[in-house]
């Protein structure tokens, strides 16, 4: 099993991260045999990995850090790097790498004083590994200020360090910084192919495994939570039963109200999961006796750990609120593929009767405009519109099609 197996669906981006990883492996052997260095290599100091969520861009970036880190003995034989079973590969899948660095962030946005110590990393040469990597996961959430701290590193590179960007799309990184990166686009998944890493690689059942993925239209990491987890298999039955709630201005209101209360459970279940044991951890670590009084001068450091969680809550909470609307928008396209005759296969076909009684009973013209109002809902919250108010504008824009 090779570091490009979990690239599902990626066939183009593996063979392209592939040859990049062997040029790679050649330069740092020419560097430390002292031969002379290719004079043409498709490695470069920074890459974009761009699409659309569930794609697998983290994914991908994770795969190709270990193909730079792979210290099989094959590779002397002509094999490729990323075998997948050496200390390199597996320390750098794994996340325990010394030399490979994975940001990702649960708040709602990467600020300049994280960024400055990323950076300052990017300066060091290997400590073990053959080359410094650095993998950012969630580069379309820098701050302006972050994004003009990271292009000076992006522009002036460490020989040994490489940073992986990770986005949804070109437009959510500054132009100043994806000018400088190669660009690597994945696409959506195909269902087959989910349903089949599902059942090889997690032990699903392939009926469990093939509506997962269905249901999900290829994102991955969707599909096997929708599969494993079955408070969301429930939320997301509660979601697709909405579009028949909406028949009154107080059915709107009710299941509006109900979206921001599932949203606020899950927000609340992350935060009893992780925030006991961040508080409990830090005051630990502080001196503070159990029960007992916090030591003077640390009332500041606590302050910081409760605004960072309070911000985790907000992320989770809009996320999953997200998430609530990306599916309502999978009803409204499986109705509007029967109203138009279309072949694509639906989604939702365990409410097929509710979406050919909703195709039967509006037009075309008013199901696209309720796909427009869950769209103009996700613009809402992240603009910073109260959750509530955005979302009974959405119902109601609903129920009037």
């Amino acid at each position: 099993m090779t570091v490009w197996d979990d690239l599902v669906g990626q066939e183009r981006v593996s063979e392209q991260l592939g040859a990049a990883a062997r040029d790679a492996d050649t330069l740092v052997t020419a560097v430390s045999t002292g031969a002379p260095r290719p004079e043409a290599s498709k490695m470069t100091h920074a890459w974009l990995f761009t699409g659309p969520p569930g794609s697998g861009r983290s994914t991908a970036a994770r795969a190709f850090a270990a193909a730079l880190q792979c210290t099989s003995p094959d590779r002397a034989l002509g094999g490729a790097p990323g075998c997948g079973f050496c200390d390199g590969c597996h320390t750098s899948l794994v996340g325990t790498h010394a030399d490979v660095e994975m940001v990702r962030t649960d708040l709602l946005s990467i600020g300049v004083k994280e960024t400055r110590e990323l950076v300052r990393r990017a300066q060091l040469s290997p400590a073990v590994g053959r080359w410094q990597v650095i993998v950012l996961e969630d580069a379309d959430r820098l701050t302006e200020g972050a994004g003009n701290v990271l292009l000076k590193a992006v522009e002036e590179p460490a020989p040994r360090t490489v940073w992986l960007l990770c986005a949804p799309s070109l437009e959510d990184v500054l132009p100043t910084i994806r000018s400088r990166c190669r660009h690597l686009t994945l696409r959506t998944p195909p269902v087959d192919a989910v349903a089949d890493v599902l059942i090889r690689r997690d032990g699903i059942e392939p009926d469990v495994a093939a509506a997962a993925a269905r249901a999900t239209q290829g994102h991955i990491g969707r599909a096997r939570r929708l599969a494993t987890d079955p408070r969301a298999r429930e939320r997301r039955a509660a979601v697709l039963k909405l579009p028949m709630r909406v028949e009154d201005i107080g059915g709107c209101l009710k299941a509006a109200q109900e979206l921001i209360d599932t949203a606020g459970d899950d927000a609340k279940q992350v935060a009893e999961d992780v925030d006991v044991k961040e508080t409990d951890d830090l005051r630990a670590a502080l001196g503070a006796e159990k029960g007992g009084r916090m030591p003077r001068g640390t009332a500041g450091v606590m302050k910081e750990l409760e605004d960072r969680q309070k911000r985790r809550k907000t992320r989770t909470q809009r996320d999953s609120l997200d998430l609530a609307l990306i599916e309502l928008t999978g009803v409204y396209r499986d109705v509007l593929a029967l109203q138009l005759g279309s072949r694509v296969a639906l989604a939702n076909t365990e409410v097929l009767d509710m979406l050919e009684r909703l195709a039967r009973g509006t037009s075309p013209e008013s199901t696209l405009r309720r796909i427009e109002a869950i769209g103009a809902c996700r613009t809402a919250l992240e603009r910073n519109v109260a959750p509530l108010l955005a979302v009974e504008a959405m119902t109601v824009a609903l129920r009037a099609g």
